[in-house]
């Protein structure tokens, strides 16, 4: 086992391992680190404990201090800094006219290198602003492109639930989002209600996706043929996921009526197993061309491919890379 204590660089940002030497820190203590990037200021988010040593990143790097009130100052000037920083950026971007939208400007603690971060839709050649930004503020400089999502994440702002976004208030990672969470849990598919403000599938799709999976597989689908309890044979025309109950189309005395049924009281078998044999192919060759035909036509579709594709081509953040 290896001591150690977490630390954070940015809100909501990676948790990095650190030797504590002989120092006890709290939760929130002011740090400083050295880093791949330089000397940082970081937070304490994770006090002294005690970690498995195949979790730790060899060799360990030990915290060089606790923050002073001098480091505290340093820090707040750094702050200010990054906001004449991003403006001159942002003055020397407009002059090469380079497409690319600056995002923000760092400093590190130390001021041995500014980072500033930056969307683009394709690749920019960027090594004649470098020079230029160099001979101003006469340190390393540091361009890195990022995907709308590290964008988000940096800037903040709030969802359609009418909270601050999960990416920039906690969230330190991306976990991979699907069209298929959406379906499970029985989410509308029209693009604009499942993306977030970054223009990709929300996040928050993840947080039940396990749940609706498993509630799911016990359930049939609408349109399966199942037996009542009753005796009854009818077609499922609505589920509810949650209370794992079905609502099912049956017919009495000639008429049919719909009736509610907790899942476990009745018996069904998915709906590709009840075709006959001698017309299932013809049928699933008519379905196939139906729905492909539905496909090509709906824009909604086509607008969620294409946010799927998106979504693999984004990757994984890269805000800390280093």
């Amino acid at each position: 086992m290896t001591k150690v204590i977490g630390v954070r660089f940015r809100t909501a940002g990676k948790i990095y391992y650190f030797g504590p030497k002989d120092i006890e820190f709290k939760r929130s203590d002011h740090v400083i680190v050295e880093t791949a990037r330089g000397v940082e200021f970081g937070t304490v988010v994770l006090p002294n404990m005690e970690v498995e040593d195949s979790k730790v990143t060899q060799p360990l790097k030990k915290v060089i201090r606790k923050a002073t009130v001098d480091d505290e100052e340093r820090e707040k000037r750094n702050r200010e800094k990054e906001k004449d920083a991003y403006r001159i950026c942002q003055e020397k971007i407009l002059k090469h006219g380079l497409e690319m939208k600056l995002i923000n400007a760092e400093y590190t603690f130390d001021n041995n290198k500014v980072l500033f971060y930056f969307t683009a839709d394709g690749r920019v050649d960027f090594r004649e602003l470098v020079k230029d930004l160099a001979g101003v503020f006469r340190t390393r400089i540091e361009l890195r492109q990022v995907g709308v999502r590290d964008e988000t994440k940096i800037l903040g702002g709030i969802g359609i639930c009418g909270r601050p976004l999960c990416c920039h208030s906690y969230l330190s990672d991306f976990a991979p989002v699907s069209i298929k969470m959406a379906k499970e849990q029985s989410l509308s598919l029209n693009p604009a209600k499942i993306s977030g403000i970054c223009g990709r599938l929300m996040c928050c799709l993840q947080n039940e996706a396990a749940v609706y999976e498993e509630l799911n597989r016990k359930l049939p689908k609408v349109g399966d043929s199942v037996t009542t309890p009753d005796g009854l044979k009818g077609d499922v025309r609505e589920i509810n996921v949650l209370k794992q109950r079905v609502k099912v189309v049956v017919e009495v005395d000639d008429e049919k009526e719909l009736r509610e049924y907790p899942v476990d009281e009745i018996k069904f078998k998915p709906r590709h197993k009840k075709e006959h044999e001698g017309d299932k192919g013809g049928k699933r060759t008519k379905n196939k061309e139906k729905n492909k035909k539905q496909r090509e036509e709906s824009e909604e579709e086509k607008e969620l491919e294409e946010l799927e594709r998106l979504e693999k081509k984004d990757g994984k953040s890269k805000l800390d890379d280093d």
